[in-house]
């Protein structure tokens, strides 16, 4: 009974009813014009912004990260650079959540309507180190630079405006009475879309390198800038050129672009068989070049050569008539068993006579002993006088004494004088297989009073022009 006496009597109190409803609307009065400083009580987390310029930004705006608030503008100062330059110092109250920020994050002032109301966007970056309480963004991190919807809109000037104008009339005109076509037209995009994801997909992959072939355009059209004049005057004859060729369009050039498709069919089938063939020949050519730089130095001779073949090549077709019987026989005889049997007897022989004639070769290839045999052979009846010619002797008279060689002897001669000695060499060496290297007959060196039997000492050498073999030297 007493607690519901007090409850009437709160109640039925208008002073105390006024006092509490008039402190409930200043508190929400404090609160909502602290609003946007945040809330009272709140730790924050204080940072300071270097910008290029604040962009009618004012203090309250909000601090977004992702599109999310996440703090406001306390205040925005101006700052002046030590080059003279004025930048705006923005000073914010950011929640303790993002706390630390790190430090490659940046900053950029975006409008939030068009009507102006602005607010600071923070991208927040990946580095490990973060800024700490009151720390300053440095204006470098300011990017990218702000767009203002009024320099958007500045770029639509008179120029641009007139040029806009003109297109839109082309355009009209372009497309006018067509609408059948761009029906067709788009009735046909629908394969060639589909045919296009696959080749896109191909000029997007890395290995094509199509960033580097954009490149390289761009470069090529800054080259070809200077001469931009040169080029228009090109398409101008250039249209020209098509004008004249409007006049034979049906049927030859259109022929010749109906039959380009199946010419480059053909073309994708055969060509790669002539792969090897161009291989080839540009192996072939290679090993060539020697032989092509050779022929300049005897270019003049093989113009005489096809001088002198042309008659010959000409009178070769009747030799080749009275060859015809020869070839005949020849075959005969080729394919006579008689033959055969000779041929192998012939190798036989050649087989058997190969050690002799390896062992007298040498005396005519190095020592050229067969040619001075003939000369001497041939000089014997070839030298005489007035009368004519004789043949050519001496008498070669022995020394006296005993077992000299002027009569019979017991042994070799042996004195008394030092010419009384024999000097004998029956198989002189000549360069024969298993001999001294070397052309011993007629060059041997006599050796007076003493007996040389045999082989010479030493090696005479093979100096064919000291050998003689002639009959007016006897050797001893």
């Amino acid at each position: 009974m007493g607690r519901r006496r007090g409850s009437q009597s709160i109640a039925a109190n208008p002073v105390l009813i006024g006092a509490a409803t008039t402190l409930v609307v200043l508190v929400a009065v404090f609160l909502a014009y602290n609003a946007n400083n945040g809330l009272p009580f709140v730790p924050t987390y204080g940072l300071t912004a270097d910008v290029p310029s604040a962009a009618n930004l004012v203090k309250g705006n909000e601090v977004r990260i992702g599109g999310t608030r996440v703090g406001v503008v306390d205040k925005i100062t101006p700052k002046q650079l030590k080059n003279g330059r004025v930048i705006a110092q923005l000073h914010l109250k950011l929640e303790t959540t993002i706390r630390p920020l790190p430090v490659d994050s940046t900053i950029l002032i975006r409008s939030k309507s068009a009507l102006g109301l602005k607010y600071v966007q923070i991208t927040k970056g990946t580095s490990t180190r973060g800024l700490d309480e009151g720390a300053t963004v440095p204006i470098k991190q300011a990017t990218p630079a702000p767009v203002e919807f009024d320099e958007f809109l500045s770029t639509f000037d008179d120029k641009t405006r007139a040029a806009a104008q003109q297109q839109l009339n082309g355009f009209g005109n372009a497309l006018a009475g067509r609408g059948q076509d761009l029906n067709r037209a788009i009735q046909d995009f629908d394969p060639l879309l589909t045919q296009l994801a696959p080749a896109m997909a191909n000029l997007s992959d890395n290995r094509t390198q199509l960033a580097q072939f954009t490149e390289a355009l761009a470069r090529t059209s800054a080259i070809v800038a200077p001469v931009a004049d040169q080029q228009a005057a090109l398409f101008t004859n250039l249209d020209t050129t098509f004008s004249a060729l409007a006049s034979i369009a049906r049927p030859y050039l259109q022929d010749s672009i109906s039959g380009g498709p199946p010419a480059e069919q053909t073309a994708i089938e055969e060509l790669p068989k002539q792969r090897p063939f161009l291989k080839n020949s540009t192996e072939f050519f290679a090993d060539l070049r020697p032989g092509v730089a050779a022929l300049s130095g005897a270019a003049h001779d093989l113009a005489d050569a096809f001088t002198v073949g042309v008659p010959a090549l000409k009178q070769s077709v009747q030799l080749n008539k009275d060859l015809k019987p020869t070839f005949v026989a020849l075959k005969s005889f080729a394919e006579d068993p008689l033959v055969k049997l000779g041929v192998n007897d012939l190798n036989d022989t050649a087989s058997i006579a190969n050690p002799l004639f390896a062992a007298i070769t040498p005396s005519q290839t190095v020592c050229n002993y067969w040619t001075l045999l003939f000369r001497n052979a041939a000089s014997v009846l070839s030298e005489g006088d007035t009368n004519g010619t004789g043949q050519r002797f001496m008498i070669v008279a022995a020394p006296q004494g005993p077992n000299n060689e002027g009569g019979p002897s017991s042994g070799p001669a042996s004195g008394p004088t030092k010419d009384n000695y024999l000097h004998a060499n029956p198989y002189p060496n000549t360069a024969a297989p298993g001999q001294t290297r070397e052309c011993e007959a007629g060059n041997e060196q006599y050796a007076a009073g003493r007996q040389v039997i045999g082989n010479d000492p030493g090696n005479q050498g093979i100096n064919t022009q000291k050998t003689t073999l002639s009959t007016d030297t006897p050797r001893n």
